[in-house]
């Protein structure tokens, strides 16, 4: 534990979870000044969005911080003619938020290049990386620039794979957890491992430190991550629905209303699998049985979800959570970081 935190920079080995999508600066350097690290999701942002983004994390706090991108697995699609028809399949969506139909753009994301160039020149403290084990290059270079890298595990495979390309820590995400799960080596239907199984068998397979994931959103949960062997805890839900994070209040109010087993793992929202609430667009969309490939299905769902967020309507969004949402009981990211902290052993 005094390892990461040494590691890290940070006076509490509690972090927030990056919300790609959903990350807010406020939300960020809050977790941050409490003597967290703060974690802000940069997942479809592109250089000038990144360089913005850490201008405003610089002037909000002067602690460290993390920022979290996704590396390319190599199955992503571009823009094809395919586009228009999977569109097309969404049209009551975009119609019930009053928006047209998107047509093709020149690109899904921005390039994985673009995004670490503005990264470097942001200087987080920090870089976290899911969907796969970073490259040696990119390892050498955060090396020296003082930059640590996080790698994101949902299987024991994984977290070795990553302990030998020379990341600082790891992540072990359990199957509980909120959004996307990350699996790189085998699909993630088959990477469903749960956060008590998970966490003990990731300490013994690997020697650098283990940050517990999924599942965690109070003093007992993070106890429990200890106990495990664990040395940091990494928390989403329970940051989630508070004040300072970038989620609406359909968003909030569905964290504290759905149970634990109305979550799903899904691929509707973004073509990939994820853990959220069965809305009604997801229903609909599982129902229709056409869901585009990863990020296709992503950016045609983001033109209506962006919508519907500004709205309020939470039936027409992604309304991430884990398994643990019934568990949150605090409006504040000072009251959740105060309740983790309570888990915390030797923790003042």
């Amino acid at each position: 534990m005094s390892d990461l935190r040494a590691l890290l920079g940070i006076e509490h080995p509690i972090i927030l979870g990056p919300f790609g999508g959903l990350s807010s600066t406020a939300l960020t350097a809050a977790v941050s000044d409490a003597g967290g690290l703060g974690s802000f999701g940069l997942y479809g942002y592109d250089g000038d969005r990144i360089r913005a983004t850490g201008a405003e994390l610089r002037s909000l706090t002067d602690r460290p911080f993390a920022v979290n991108i996704w590396l390319p697995r190599g199955d992503e699609v571009e823009p094809n003619p395919q586009h228009t028809v999977f569109a097309q399949a969404l049209e009551p969506f975009y119609e019930a938020v009053g928006v047209e139909v998107p047509g093709r753009p020149e690109r899904y994301t921005p390039s994985l290049d673009e995004q670490l160039d503005a990264i470097w020149e942001i200087d987080p403290a920090v870089l976290s990386v899911v969907f796969g084990v970073p490259s040696d290059a990119l390892v050498e270079e955060a090396r020296r620039r003082g930059v640590r890298i996080v790698g994101t595990a949902t299987t024991v495979a994984e977290a070795v794979a990553l302990a030998a390309a020379g990341v600082d820590a790891v992540v072990a995400t359990g199957a509980e957890a909120a959004g996307h799960r990350v699996s790189f080596l085998r699909p993630a239907e088959e990477s469903l491992v749960g956060t008590f199984a998970l966490i003990p068998q990731v300490v013994d397979a690997v020697d650098v430190p283990v940050i517990a994931a999924g599942g965690i959103t109070d003093r007992r949960g993070a106890a429990a991550a200890f106990a495990l062997g664990a040395t940091g805890v990494q928390v989403g839900t329970a940051f989630l629905a508070t004040a300072e994070s970038a989620a609406n209040q359909a968003h909030r109010d569905a964290i504290r209303s759905t149970a634990a087993d109305e979550t799903v793992l899904t691929r509707a929202m973004s073509g990939r699998l994820a853990r959220g609430a069965r809305n009604r667009v997801v229903r609909a969309i599982e129902a229709s049985g056409t869901i585009a490939p990863f990020p296709m299905q992503n950016w045609l769902t983001g033109r209506f979800r962006t919508a519907a967020g500004e709205q309020n309507l939470g039936a027409l969004q992604s309304l991430w959570m884990g398994q643990a949402a019934p568990l949150v009981r605090h409006e504040t990211a000072a009251d959740v970081f105060a309740e983790l902290l309570a888990g915390v052993p030797g923790a003042p």
